[in-house]
């Protein structure tokens, strides 16, 4: 068994894809129309026959309202791999990304926290 797509709930696809491709650097896999909304995955630019990342609708109440009451805990919705965390912190920074944790070690990793503009916290961790 192998996991192929991992959804994040956004308040907005289309600006979650902007965020997802100029400012993270993912790469656009899927686009297919439904409904109103989008069948809509990205994948590393490294990787891209690996794991897909849908950026999926918020619209159902349960669906706001777990976004919602992580974000304002501070949980990250979901964590992406870097090899250097401090190069990416920096470079990220220049985009005017905004984070709400510095690169901070905790153990054997390094992590820090970004606010992707729509409606999540993303941490990105350095093994």
């Amino acid at each position: 068994m192998n996991i192929i797509v991992n959804s994040i709930f956004v308040t907005d696809q289309a600006k979650a894809l902007s965020f997802y491709t100029e400012k993270l650097g993912f790469v656009k896999k899927e686009d297919e129309p439904l409904g109103k909304h989008r069948w809509l995955t990205l994948v590393s630019p490294d990787e891209q026959g690996g794991t897909e990342l849908l950026l999926e609708p918020d619209e159902h109440p349960a669906a706001k309202d777990y976004q919602k009451r992580i974000f304002a805990e501070g949980i990250p919705a979901t964590m992406f791999g870097v090899a250097d965390i401090h190069e990416e912190y920096k470079q990220l920074l220049e985009k005017g990304v905004e984070f709400t944790m510095t690169p901070t070690k905790m153990g054997a990793v390094t992590i820090a926290v970004l606010d992707d503009t729509c409606g999540n916290l993303i941490q990105i961790i350095q093994k």
